[in-house]
Protein backbone atom coordinates (compact mmCIF):
# COMPACT_ATOMS: atom_id res chain seq x y z
CA UNK A 1 0.00 0.00 0.00
CA UNK A 2 1.35 3.48 -0.99
CA UNK A 3 1.68 5.72 2.09
CA UNK A 4 2.86 9.20 2.34
CA UNK A 5 4.36 10.91 4.68
CA UNK A 6 7.52 13.54 5.81
CA UNK A 7 10.78 11.84 7.48
CA UNK A 8 12.34 14.04 9.66
CA UNK A 9 10.48 17.50 8.86
CA UNK A 10 12.17 20.34 9.01
CA UNK A 11 9.59 22.66 10.47
CA UNK A 12 6.43 21.29 13.55
CA UNK A 13 3.51 21.68 13.19
CA UNK A 14 1.36 24.28 12.37
CA UNK A 15 0.50 25.08 16.53
CA UNK A 16 4.27 24.94 17.14
CA UNK A 17 4.70 27.94 14.40
CA UNK A 18 2.31 29.68 16.27
CA UNK A 19 3.64 29.40 19.70
CA UNK A 20 7.38 30.11 18.78
CA UNK A 21 5.74 33.60 17.01
CA UNK A 22 3.59 34.68 20.29
CA UNK A 23 6.82 33.68 22.52
CA UNK A 24 9.07 36.34 20.77
CA UNK A 25 6.50 38.92 20.86
CA UNK A 26 7.15 41.53 23.30
CA UNK A 27 5.70 40.69 26.92
CA UNK A 28 3.12 38.38 25.08
CA UNK A 29 1.91 35.49 27.21
CA UNK A 30 0.87 32.19 25.22
CA UNK A 31 -2.42 30.52 26.04
CA UNK A 32 -2.57 26.86 24.63
CA UNK A 33 -6.15 25.07 24.11
CA UNK A 34 -4.51 21.48 23.71
CA UNK A 35 -3.47 18.25 25.30
CA UNK A 36 -0.99 18.61 27.66
CA UNK A 37 2.28 17.70 26.02
CA UNK A 38 1.71 20.11 22.90
CA UNK A 39 3.10 23.18 24.40
CA UNK A 40 5.81 21.76 26.09
CA UNK A 41 7.22 19.96 23.44
CA UNK A 42 6.38 22.00 20.55
CA UNK A 43 7.90 24.94 22.21
CA UNK A 44 11.32 22.59 23.00
CA UNK A 45 11.11 21.67 19.09
CA UNK A 46 12.04 25.51 18.08
CA UNK A 47 13.77 26.71 21.91
CA UNK A 48 16.43 24.21 21.10
CA UNK A 49 16.36 23.47 17.75
CA UNK A 50 17.09 26.86 16.34
CA UNK A 51 20.34 27.67 17.60
CA UNK A 52 19.03 27.31 21.53
CA UNK A 53 17.03 30.61 20.94
CA UNK A 54 15.22 29.89 24.19
CA UNK A 55 11.65 30.37 25.64
CA UNK A 56 11.25 33.74 25.01
CA UNK A 57 8.77 36.20 27.69
CA UNK A 58 6.69 32.77 28.31
CA UNK A 59 7.22 30.09 26.93
CA UNK A 60 9.01 26.36 27.26
CA UNK A 61 7.55 25.09 30.65
CA UNK A 62 5.61 28.53 31.64
CA UNK A 63 3.59 28.02 28.67
CA UNK A 64 0.00 28.57 30.14
CA UNK A 65 -2.60 25.10 28.90
CA UNK A 66 -5.41 24.13 29.17
CA UNK A 67 -4.21 20.20 29.18
CA UNK A 68 -7.40 18.64 27.98
CA UNK A 69 -7.91 15.64 29.26
CA UNK A 70 -10.68 12.51 27.93
CA UNK A 71 -13.09 14.57 30.17
CA UNK A 72 -12.75 17.34 28.14
CA UNK A 73 -12.62 15.91 24.88
CA UNK A 74 -15.92 13.75 25.45
CA UNK A 75 -18.08 16.62 26.52
CA UNK A 76 -16.24 19.62 25.40
CA UNK A 77 -13.12 22.14 26.77
CA UNK A 78 -14.64 25.36 26.49
CA UNK A 79 -15.07 25.41 30.25
CA UNK A 80 -11.67 24.53 31.03
CA UNK A 81 -10.47 27.11 28.53
CA UNK A 82 -12.42 29.98 29.90
CA UNK A 83 -10.98 29.09 33.03
CA UNK A 84 -7.49 29.01 32.20
CA UNK A 85 -7.78 32.42 30.32
CA UNK A 86 -8.85 33.93 34.01
CA UNK A 87 -6.29 32.02 35.72
CA UNK A 88 -3.67 32.85 33.17
CA UNK A 89 -4.22 36.80 33.20
CA UNK A 90 -4.20 36.55 37.04
CA UNK A 91 -0.98 35.05 37.23
CA UNK A 92 0.90 35.89 34.28
CA UNK A 93 1.84 39.63 33.84
CA UNK A 94 1.85 40.46 30.24
CA UNK A 95 1.14 43.18 27.41
CA UNK A 96 -0.74 40.95 25.33
CA UNK A 97 -2.42 37.07 25.93
CA UNK A 98 -3.15 34.81 22.50
CA UNK A 99 -5.24 31.86 22.56
CA UNK A 100 -3.82 29.08 20.06
CA UNK A 101 -5.28 25.55 19.91
CA UNK A 102 -4.16 22.19 18.92
CA UNK A 103 -5.96 19.20 17.07
CA UNK A 104 -7.85 17.70 19.72
CA UNK A 105 -10.23 20.81 20.24
CA UNK A 106 -10.36 21.53 16.63
CA UNK A 107 -11.69 18.11 16.07
CA UNK A 108 -14.15 18.49 18.36
CA UNK A 109 -15.47 21.72 17.68
CA UNK A 110 -14.46 24.17 20.91
CA UNK A 111 -16.14 27.86 19.81
CA UNK A 112 -12.63 29.00 21.41
CA UNK A 113 -13.07 32.51 19.35
CA UNK A 114 -16.37 32.90 21.30
CA UNK A 115 -14.47 31.99 24.47
CA UNK A 116 -11.61 34.67 24.20
CA UNK A 117 -14.50 37.07 23.19
CA UNK A 118 -15.76 37.06 27.02
CA UNK A 119 -12.45 38.82 27.41
CA UNK A 120 -12.75 42.04 26.84
CA UNK A 121 -10.72 44.23 29.48
CA UNK A 122 -7.95 46.48 27.07
CA UNK A 123 -5.69 46.17 30.31
CA UNK A 124 -4.93 42.52 29.17
CA UNK A 125 -6.27 42.37 25.68
CA UNK A 126 -6.61 38.64 24.75
CA UNK A 127 -6.43 37.52 20.96
CA UNK A 128 -7.17 34.21 19.80
CA UNK A 129 -6.03 32.00 16.43
CA UNK A 130 -6.53 28.79 15.14
CA UNK A 131 -3.81 26.81 14.75
CA UNK A 132 -4.02 22.67 14.65
CA UNK A 133 -1.18 20.91 13.81
CA UNK A 134 -3.15 19.90 10.57
CA UNK A 135 -3.37 23.18 8.86
CA UNK A 136 -0.04 22.92 8.15
CA UNK A 137 3.55 23.47 9.28
CA UNK A 138 5.36 26.02 11.17
CA UNK A 139 4.71 29.12 8.87
CA UNK A 140 0.83 28.10 9.09
CA UNK A 141 0.88 29.33 12.27
CA UNK A 142 2.98 32.33 12.08
CA UNK A 143 0.65 33.46 9.40
CA UNK A 144 -2.61 33.05 11.75
CA UNK A 145 -0.94 34.22 15.01
CA UNK A 146 0.07 37.56 13.10
CA UNK A 147 -2.61 37.70 10.95
CA UNK A 148 -5.24 37.89 13.95
CA UNK A 149 -2.75 39.90 15.29
CA UNK A 150 -2.96 43.00 11.96
CA UNK A 151 -7.20 42.55 11.71
CA UNK A 152 -7.93 42.36 15.92
CA UNK A 153 -5.08 44.68 17.39
CA UNK A 154 -2.86 47.07 15.89
CA UNK A 155 -5.24 50.38 15.04
CA UNK A 156 -6.29 51.53 11.48
CA UNK A 157 -4.96 54.58 10.93
CA UNK A 158 -5.77 56.29 7.56
CA UNK A 159 -2.67 58.71 7.16
CA UNK A 160 0.37 56.29 5.89
CA UNK A 161 3.77 58.01 6.31
CA UNK A 162 5.98 56.48 3.95
CA UNK A 163 8.91 56.51 5.38
CA UNK A 164 8.08 53.55 7.64
CA UNK A 165 7.66 49.80 6.31
CA UNK A 166 6.44 46.35 8.10
CA UNK A 167 8.67 43.35 7.51
CA UNK A 168 7.05 40.20 7.37
CA UNK A 169 8.14 36.49 5.89
CA UNK A 170 10.76 36.19 8.72
CA UNK A 171 9.46 33.56 11.24
CA UNK A 172 10.85 33.56 14.30
CA UNK A 173 12.22 29.38 15.25
CA UNK A 174 12.13 28.86 11.44
CA UNK A 175 14.58 31.23 10.98
CA UNK A 176 17.43 30.37 13.41
CA UNK A 177 18.79 34.24 12.64
CA UNK A 178 15.99 36.17 12.31
CA UNK A 179 16.60 38.49 15.35
CA UNK A 180 19.82 39.38 13.52
CA UNK A 181 18.81 39.28 10.07
CA UNK A 182 15.94 41.99 11.50
CA UNK A 183 18.61 44.00 13.14
CA UNK A 184 20.78 43.94 9.93
CA UNK A 185 17.64 44.71 7.81
CA UNK A 186 16.41 47.51 10.61
CA UNK A 187 20.21 49.07 10.09
CA UNK A 188 20.44 48.56 6.44
CA UNK A 189 16.86 50.50 5.46
CA UNK A 190 17.87 53.07 7.80
CA UNK A 191 20.58 53.74 5.73
CA UNK A 192 17.59 54.82 2.98
CA UNK A 193 15.71 57.06 5.64
CA UNK A 194 13.02 54.21 6.11
CA UNK A 195 11.72 53.26 9.87
CA UNK A 196 11.51 49.04 9.77
CA UNK A 197 9.08 47.48 12.17
CA UNK A 198 9.89 44.16 12.86
CA UNK A 199 7.38 42.74 15.46
CA UNK A 200 10.20 40.12 16.67
CA UNK A 201 13.43 43.45 17.13
CA UNK A 202 15.07 43.68 20.77
CA UNK A 203 13.03 47.01 20.95
CA UNK A 204 9.85 46.60 20.15
CA UNK A 205 6.94 46.77 22.83
CA UNK A 206 3.37 45.88 22.01
CA UNK A 207 2.48 49.55 22.28
CA UNK A 208 4.68 50.16 18.84
CA UNK A 209 3.32 47.11 17.37
CA UNK A 210 0.10 48.22 17.81
CA UNK A 211 0.75 51.62 15.91
CA UNK A 212 2.17 49.57 12.64
CA UNK A 213 -1.27 50.79 10.65
CA UNK A 214 0.77 53.55 9.74
CA UNK A 215 3.28 52.17 7.53
CA UNK A 216 3.38 53.04 3.87
CA UNK A 217 4.39 49.50 2.81
CA UNK A 218 5.03 45.87 3.93
CA UNK A 219 8.11 44.33 2.93
CA UNK A 220 7.57 40.09 2.55
CA UNK A 221 11.01 38.60 2.35
CA UNK A 222 8.87 35.37 0.77
CA UNK A 223 6.98 34.73 -2.30
CA UNK A 224 5.06 31.88 -0.03
CA UNK A 225 5.50 32.85 3.87
CA UNK A 226 4.06 36.13 5.01
CA UNK A 227 1.50 36.71 2.04
CA UNK A 228 -1.33 35.88 4.40
CA UNK A 229 -0.33 38.74 6.81
CA UNK A 230 0.46 40.97 3.83
CA UNK A 231 -3.17 41.00 2.24
CA UNK A 232 -4.85 40.85 5.81
CA UNK A 233 -2.58 44.20 6.15
CA UNK A 234 -4.22 45.43 2.74
CA UNK A 235 -7.38 44.02 3.60
CA UNK A 236 -7.52 45.90 7.24
CA UNK A 237 -5.06 48.49 6.71
CA UNK A 238 -4.73 49.55 3.44
CA UNK A 239 -1.14 48.66 2.95
CA UNK A 240 0.29 47.83 0.28
CA UNK A 241 3.04 45.16 -0.17
CA UNK A 242 6.42 44.64 -1.63
CA UNK A 243 7.62 41.02 -2.15
CA UNK A 244 11.43 40.52 -2.49
CA UNK A 245 13.76 37.52 -1.82
CA UNK A 246 15.83 37.57 1.27
CA UNK A 247 19.22 40.14 0.95
CA UNK A 248 22.70 37.97 1.46
CA UNK A 249 25.80 39.70 0.21
CA UNK A 250 26.51 42.01 -2.48
CA UNK A 251 24.53 40.79 -4.94
CA UNK A 252 21.31 40.12 -3.60
CA UNK A 253 21.02 43.01 -0.79
CA UNK A 254 21.84 45.43 -3.98
CA UNK A 255 19.19 44.14 -6.15
CA UNK A 256 17.36 44.06 -3.26
CA UNK A 257 17.70 47.95 -3.12
CA UNK A 258 17.27 48.20 -6.59
CA UNK A 259 13.82 46.63 -6.30
CA UNK A 260 12.57 48.85 -3.26
CA UNK A 261 13.61 51.99 -4.30
CA UNK A 262 11.05 53.18 -6.91
CA UNK A 263 8.29 52.11 -4.66
CA UNK A 264 9.44 53.43 -1.57
CA UNK A 265 10.44 56.89 -3.51
CA UNK A 266 14.09 56.38 -2.32
CA UNK A 267 15.82 59.37 -4.45
CA UNK A 268 18.50 57.69 -6.95
CA UNK A 269 21.48 59.59 -5.24
CA UNK A 270 20.51 58.22 -2.21
CA UNK A 271 20.32 54.64 -3.10
CA UNK A 272 23.65 55.07 -4.90
CA UNK A 273 25.30 57.06 -1.55
CA UNK A 274 23.99 53.36 0.26
CA UNK A 275 24.85 50.76 -2.06
CA UNK A 276 28.35 52.31 -2.81
CA UNK A 277 29.24 52.83 1.10
CA UNK A 278 28.26 49.63 1.92
CA UNK A 279 29.86 48.05 -1.04
CA UNK A 280 33.11 49.90 0.27
CA UNK A 281 32.85 48.61 3.54
CA UNK A 282 31.45 44.61 2.53
CA UNK A 283 34.45 44.10 0.06
CA UNK A 284 36.84 46.02 2.30
CA UNK A 285 36.90 43.14 4.99
CA UNK A 286 36.12 40.55 2.43
CA UNK A 287 39.70 40.94 0.74
CA UNK A 288 41.38 40.29 3.62
CA UNK A 289 40.66 36.67 2.79
CA UNK A 290 41.01 36.52 -0.95
CA UNK A 291 44.55 35.45 -0.78
CA UNK A 292 44.59 32.45 0.86
CA UNK A 293 41.25 31.72 -0.58
CA UNK A 294 43.07 32.12 -4.37
CA UNK A 295 46.37 30.47 -3.27
CA UNK A 296 44.68 27.15 -1.27
CA UNK A 297 42.00 27.01 -4.41
CA UNK A 298 38.63 27.37 -1.98
CA UNK A 299 36.24 27.37 -4.53
CA UNK A 300 33.85 24.49 -4.03
CA UNK A 301 30.55 22.72 -5.36
CA UNK A 302 27.77 24.11 -3.59
CA UNK A 303 24.91 21.77 -2.22
CA UNK A 304 22.13 23.96 -0.50
CA UNK A 305 19.58 22.24 1.58
CA UNK A 306 17.07 24.62 3.11
CA UNK A 307 13.43 25.87 2.99
CA UNK A 308 12.28 28.53 0.32
CA UNK A 309 12.89 31.66 2.10
CA UNK A 310 16.55 30.25 2.21
CA UNK A 311 17.39 28.16 -1.17
CA UNK A 312 17.79 30.76 -3.72
CA UNK A 313 19.74 33.33 -1.39
CA UNK A 314 22.11 31.39 -0.82
CA UNK A 315 22.80 29.47 -3.82
CA UNK A 316 22.98 33.73 -5.40
CA UNK A 317 25.27 33.95 -2.80
CA UNK A 318 27.49 31.24 -2.61
CA UNK A 319 27.52 31.41 -6.43
CA UNK A 320 27.58 35.62 -7.53
CA UNK A 321 29.51 36.43 -4.63
CA UNK A 322 32.05 33.43 -3.77
CA UNK A 323 32.18 32.35 -7.35
CA UNK A 324 31.44 28.78 -6.21
CA UNK A 325 29.36 26.14 -8.31
CA UNK A 326 26.09 26.19 -7.33
CA UNK A 327 25.64 22.14 -7.76
CA UNK A 328 22.05 21.29 -6.36
CA UNK A 329 19.75 23.41 -4.15
CA UNK A 330 17.41 21.14 -2.13
CA UNK A 331 14.15 22.84 -0.78
CA UNK A 332 12.78 21.51 2.10
CA UNK A 333 9.04 22.06 1.05
CA UNK A 334 7.06 21.86 -1.71
CA UNK A 335 5.00 25.10 -2.56
CA UNK A 336 0.92 24.45 -2.50
CA UNK A 337 0.69 26.13 -5.95
CA UNK A 338 2.67 24.33 -8.31
CA UNK A 339 2.69 28.11 -10.45
CA UNK A 340 4.44 28.77 -7.47
CA UNK A 341 7.19 26.13 -7.94
CA UNK A 342 7.81 26.83 -11.62
CA UNK A 343 8.23 30.59 -10.69
CA UNK A 344 10.63 29.65 -8.06
CA UNK A 345 12.68 27.56 -10.05
CA UNK A 346 13.19 30.26 -12.81
CA UNK A 347 15.03 32.14 -10.03
CA UNK A 348 17.94 29.66 -10.20
CA UNK A 349 18.02 30.52 -14.28
CA UNK A 350 19.33 34.38 -13.06
CA UNK A 351 23.00 32.53 -11.87
CA UNK A 352 25.69 33.33 -13.73
CA UNK A 353 27.12 30.48 -13.24
CA UNK A 354 28.20 28.39 -16.68
CA UNK A 355 27.26 25.51 -14.90
CA UNK A 356 23.13 24.71 -14.63
CA UNK A 357 21.59 25.10 -10.83
CA UNK A 358 19.94 22.38 -10.40
CA UNK A 359 16.53 22.30 -7.92
CA UNK A 360 14.66 19.63 -6.38
CA UNK A 361 11.64 20.02 -4.11
CA UNK A 362 12.03 17.28 -1.54
CA UNK A 363 10.48 17.75 1.85
CA UNK A 364 12.20 14.76 3.39
CA UNK A 365 15.56 14.78 5.04
CA UNK A 366 16.55 11.03 4.81
CA UNK A 367 16.27 11.65 1.04
CA UNK A 368 18.99 14.19 0.41
CA UNK A 369 22.46 11.96 -0.18
CA UNK A 370 19.75 10.03 -2.86
CA UNK A 371 18.92 13.47 -4.25
CA UNK A 372 23.10 14.28 -4.41
CA UNK A 373 23.68 10.66 -6.10
CA UNK A 374 21.01 11.05 -8.29
CA UNK A 375 22.75 14.77 -9.34
CA UNK A 376 25.99 13.54 -10.66
CA UNK A 377 27.25 10.73 -12.71
CA UNK A 378 27.74 6.94 -10.76
CA UNK A 379 31.47 6.28 -11.03
CA UNK A 380 31.45 2.66 -13.23
CA UNK A 381 35.35 2.33 -12.31
CA UNK A 382 36.16 4.54 -15.48
CA UNK A 383 39.87 4.79 -15.68
CA UNK A 384 39.25 8.85 -15.13
CA UNK A 385 36.52 9.85 -13.27
CA UNK A 386 35.05 13.06 -12.48
CA UNK A 387 34.19 13.33 -8.79
CA UNK A 388 31.59 15.58 -7.00
CA UNK A 389 34.29 17.10 -5.09
CA UNK A 390 35.67 19.33 -3.68
CA UNK A 391 31.72 19.72 -2.46
CA UNK A 392 30.37 22.07 0.64
CA UNK A 393 27.08 21.68 1.43
CA UNK A 394 24.99 24.01 3.57
CA UNK A 395 21.69 22.66 5.48
CA UNK A 396 20.37 22.03 8.61
CA UNK A 397 21.97 19.86 11.56
CA UNK A 398 20.26 16.87 10.56
CA UNK A 399 22.41 17.00 6.92
CA UNK A 400 25.24 17.04 8.87
CA UNK A 401 25.89 13.19 8.01
CA UNK A 402 25.01 13.29 4.77
CA UNK A 403 28.25 15.69 4.48
CA UNK A 404 30.19 13.54 6.74
CA UNK A 405 29.67 10.25 4.45
CA UNK A 406 30.59 12.29 1.29
CA UNK A 407 33.73 13.57 2.71
CA UNK A 408 31.85 17.35 2.07
CA UNK A 409 33.01 20.11 4.46
CA UNK A 410 29.45 21.64 5.85
CA UNK A 411 27.97 24.62 7.59
CA UNK A 412 24.61 24.39 9.47
CA UNK A 413 21.84 27.70 8.83
CA UNK A 414 18.13 26.13 7.81
CA UNK A 415 16.18 24.75 10.98
CA UNK A 416 17.07 22.86 12.66
CA UNK A 417 20.60 24.16 14.00
CA UNK A 418 21.14 22.29 17.49
CA UNK A 419 25.01 22.36 16.95
CA UNK A 420 25.57 26.32 17.06
CA UNK A 421 24.06 29.04 19.46
CA UNK A 422 23.29 31.82 17.88
CA UNK A 423 22.50 35.30 19.55
CA UNK A 424 22.63 37.95 17.40
CA UNK A 425 23.92 36.77 14.42
CA UNK A 426 22.34 37.45 11.13
CA UNK A 427 22.80 37.14 7.57
CA UNK A 428 21.30 39.36 6.33
CA UNK A 429 22.20 42.44 3.72
CA UNK A 430 26.07 43.52 3.19
CA UNK A 431 27.05 43.24 6.71
CA UNK A 432 25.03 40.15 6.92
CA UNK A 433 26.75 38.68 4.27
CA UNK A 434 29.92 38.87 5.79
CA UNK A 435 29.67 37.44 8.54
CA UNK A 436 28.26 34.39 6.47
CA UNK A 437 31.86 34.59 4.26
CA UNK A 438 33.23 34.45 7.46
CA UNK A 439 31.54 31.58 8.86
CA UNK A 440 31.81 29.61 5.32
CA UNK A 441 35.53 30.65 5.94
CA UNK A 442 36.23 29.57 9.05
CA UNK A 443 34.41 25.91 7.86
CA UNK A 444 37.11 25.58 5.24
CA UNK A 445 39.82 26.05 7.84
CA UNK A 446 38.74 24.47 10.60
CA UNK A 447 40.69 21.10 10.11
CA UNK A 448 44.18 22.81 9.42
Amino acid sequence: MESNFIERAKSSCALGGAIATISSLPRCVPIVHASGGCAQTLSATYNLGSGYKGPGYCSGTMTPTTSVAENNIVFGGEERLEEQIASTIEVMDGDLYFVVTGCQVEIIGDNAANVTARFQDPKSPVLYASTPGFLGDGFKGYEAVLSSLVANFITPVAKKDKKVVNLLGLMPGQDVFYKGNLANLVYLLGQLGIKANTFFGHDETVEKIKTYGQAGHNLVFSAIHGQQVAKTFEDSHSIPSITVDLPIGDTGTEAFLRAIAEPLKIPKVKLEEVIAKERSYYYGYFQRFLEIYGDLDYQRYAVISADINYAFPLARFVSEDLGWIPHLTVLNEEPEDPGDSARYAEKFKTLTAKVEAKLVFEANTGQLLKRIKESWPLNRNEKYYNQLAPLFIIGSSLDGSVAQKLGAMFLPISYPVTNRAILDRGYTGYRGGLTLAEDIFSALVSNR
